[in-house]
């Protein structure tokens, strides 16, 4: 049996009788884009897992064709001159989901289908305990190529998980990766038959709320603990550095480019 939580709002949240959360990126229409209204209703449910002590393993999915990609660049490009305040308001709200997903007790579970891009799918990802996806996922970094940088914690987590070189790379070209070669490089767990994504990640979330609540989230603690102060002086530098640059002509070119489906032309 299956109880609803959050019902009707940009983050949906059920609880299942095994004790699996289950958290729903509810903007299909855009990709899940994260906005600040998506955002503080991101919040709000991971506050509520917290609160709610029969949830004791959390399943993160993505609604419509894609699991996120990443910041809502049209309401971006929207903002004109106003975009650097309107970003540090995101920005601020991007930390706390960050941290709130690294200091749940309840381990998470990504399970990634479509598009995983820039800091609020790539960078969700990225600070997700354990990652399912299935074989026709794609990740991509994506900030710089609308002159932003990646947030979310990446450029902190990312070295951690891939090493230096490689998220160099990864940020510096926006490629595009397959499940597989995101798997090879040690950003998700397991690539699996997209039929079985769901499945595979609630089977996994079932049997890790049927072990020792306390033990798991203790461990999942400690694992986070080593690194925890590095991504939070990270979050703040990003936090900065993108409101500053969605201050640039080169920004808005960025974000009008991608939504017009055109390469940019940045100043040179």
């Amino acid at each position: 049996m299956t109880t609803s939580l959050i019902s009707d709002r940009l983050v949906l949240l059920d609880r299942d009788d095994a004790g699996v959360g289950h958290l729903r990126l509810n903007r299909p229409d855009a990709s899940n884009g994260m906005n600040i209204e998506f955002l503080q209703d991101f919040h709000d449910a991971l506050v509520l897992i917290n609160r709610t002590p029969e949830i004791r393993s959390v399943v993160i999915t993505g609604e419509g064709k894609n699991f996120c990609a990443g910041g809502d660049v049209k309401t971006f490009a929207q903002q004109g001159e106003s975009l650097p305040a309107y970003l540090r308001e995101a920005t601020d709200w991007l930390q706390k989901c960050s941290q709130s997903v690294r200091q749940l007790d309840a381990p998470v579970i990504a399970a990634v289908h479509g598009f995983a891009a820039g800091g609020g799918g790539f960078g969700l990802v990225c600070a997700a305990d354990l990652v399912v996806a299935a074989e026709s996922a794609k990740f991509m970094t994506g900030a710089t190529r609308v002159a932003m940088v990646p947030d979310f914690g990446t450029t902190a987590l990312l070295p951690q998980l891939v090493g230096m070189r490689a998220a160099m790379e990864l940020v510096l070209t926006n490629r595009v990766l397959s499940a597989s070669e995101a798997k090879e490089l040690g950003i998700i767990n397991e690539v699996i038959a997209d039929a079985e994504l769901l499945p595979r990640a609630f089977g996994l979330a079932t049997a890790i709320a049927e072990g020792s609540f306390a033990a798991n989230a203790a461990a999942k603690h400690l694992m986070w603990e080593g690194i925890g102060s590095a991504i939070d002086t990270q979050l703040a530098i990003e936090a900065r550095t993108v409101s500053a640059l969605g201050g640039t002509n080169d920004a808005r070119e960025g974000l009008a480019a991608v939504i017009e489906r055109r390469p940019p032309t940045f100043d040179r």
